[in-house]
C-alpha cells in the first residue's frame, strides 16, 4: 500500500492552525504574516514528524520557482561526465538548486524525452550536453523562451549560451608536443560528428601539423562511428599494425573512451608505447594506471566549466544575460611517459 503524501492540510489539522499559516511558515514568510516563533517553531515540528515533503510542481504553477535544474549529459557511464555532473550538483547547491540528472546516451530520441520530462517537472532551467542532430530540440527550446546553457559542445548555426572547453588550442598545444619530441607522422583517432567540440579538436590538430611544417595525409585522420566505436577502433588499429606503410608513429585521441579501446587494441598487437608509438588522449581515466607507460593526457577544468555553466543559467533566471554569452575554458597538458622523445630523434 502506498502512503499518502503529507499535505500542508494535514500539518494544520494536527497544529490546530489554517492551512495558509502553515504556507507562509514552510516558504518561509512567517515574518510577513505575522507568525509567533512558538507557532512557526511548532508548525516546522510536526513537518519534519509527518516527513512533510513539498509538492516541487504545485509550488513551480504557484510562485513560478521551483529552484530545480535540469541537467541532460551524453554519457554519464563516462568517468568525464560523471564527474562533471557531480561538480555541476555541488556548484547548484551553493546557490540554492536541486539537480536533477539524466543520461542521453549520445541517442536523439532519449534526449528529446528527457527534455520533456524536465519541462513537466517544472524546472527552472537546463543545462544540456547536445547530441549530434540535437540542434533542431535547442532550436525549440529557444524560440519557447526556456533558460538554457550548452555544455562541452554546441552547434556553430545556433546562437546560445555555451560552456566549452578551449578544444582547439588543447589539440593544437598536444600535437605541437609531439612534434617537439620528434614525432612527423601523427594520426588522430576522432568520433565521426558534425558537434562542435570534435569540429574544433580536430581543427587544432591540423593546425598544429601545419604550423609545425608537416603535410598532413587524409589517412592520418580516422573517424569512427559513437555506436560500435569499439569493434571499429580495434580495426583501425589493425590496420595500422598490419601495414608497412602506415606512417603512423604518434596517435592523439579526442576522448578518453575512444583512449581505453585504443590503448586496449596497442596492448593486445604488442606495440610498445612510446618506443613504436607516441600517444596523447584528451580527458584522462583510471584505466590509464594500468597501463605500462603513464598517458600523457589533455585535463579539462570541470571545477570552471560546472561553475560557469550553473553561474551562467541562473543568470539567465534573473534576466542579466541579454545576449548569448559563450565562455571558453582553457585546458592544460599532464605529461606521462607516452610522448616521451620520438626513437629516431
Amino acid at each position: 500500500m502506498i502512503k499518502k503524501r503529507t499535505s500542508l492540510k494535514d500539518i494544520a489539522q494536527k497544529v490546530g492552525v489554517s492551512t495558509a499559516l502553515v504556507s507562509y511558515v514552510l516558504n518561509g514568510k512567517e515574518k510577513e504574516a505575522r507568525v509567533g516563533e512558538a507557532a512557526a517553531r511548532k508548525i516546522k515540528k510536526v513537518a519534519i514528524e509527518l516527513n512533510y515533503q513539498p509538492n516541487l510542481i504545485a509550488r513551480g504553477l504557484k510562485f513560478g520557482k521551483t529552484n530545480t535544474i535540469g541537467l541532460i549529459v551524453a554519457d554519464i557511464s563516462n568517468p568525464f561526465f560523471a564527474m562533471l555532473a557531480r561538480n555541476i550538483e555541488l556548484e547548484a547547491q551553493k546557490n540554492g538548486y536541486t539537480v536533477l540528472f539524466g543520461s542521453s546516451d549520445e541517442q536523439l530520441e532519449k534526449s528529446q524525452n528527457l527534455i520533456n520530462t524536465f519541462l513537466n517537472r517544472q524546472v527552472d532551467g537546463l543545462i544540456i550536453t547536445p547530441v549530434a542532430g540535437s540542434q533542431p530540440q535547442i532550436e525549440e527550446l529557444k524560440n519557447k523562451g526556456v533558460p538554457f546553457v550548452l555544455m562541452d559542445r554546441g552547434f556553430k548555426e545556433v546562437d546560445t549560451n555555451v560552456v566549452v572547453t578551449d578544444n582547439h588550442d588543447a589539440m593544437y598545444t598536444a600535437v605541437k608536443l609531439l612534434i617537439k619530441n620528434g614525432y612527423r607522422k601523427i594520426g588522430m583517432i576522432a568520433y565521426d560528428t558534425p558537434l562542435t567540440h570534435m569540429h574544433d579538436r580536430i581543427a587544432g590538430y591540423r593546425d598544429a601539423l601545419k604550423a609545425g611544417g608537416i603535410r598532413f595525409h587524409s589517412r592520418w585522420l580516422m573517424k569512427v562511428p559513437y555506436q560500435g566505436y569499439k569493434e571499429h577502433i580495434a580495426a583501425l588499429l589493425n590496420q595500422l599494425s598490419d601495414s608497412a606503410d602506415s606512417g603512423i608513429d604518434a596517435l592523439v585521441f579526442a576522448t578518453n573512451s575512444i583512449s581505453v579501446q585504443a590503448l586496449k587494441a596497442i596492448h593486445s598487437k604488442g606495440i610498445k608505447v612510446p618506443q613504436q608509438l607516441g600517444v596523447i588522449s584528451f580527458d584522462e581515466s583510471d584505466t590509464f594506471d594500468f597501463f605500462y607507460s603513464s598517458i600523457t593526457y589533455i585535463k579539462q577544468n570541470l571545477q570552471a566549466i560546472s561553475e560557469n555553466a550553473v553561474r551562467s543559467l541562473i543568470q539567465s533566471f534573473e534576466g542579466k544575460n541579454r545576449k548569448s554569452i559563450r565562455i571558453i575554458v582553457p585546458a592544460s597538458i599532464i605529461k606521462g611517459e607516452s610522448s616521451g622523445l620520438h626513437k629516431n630523434r
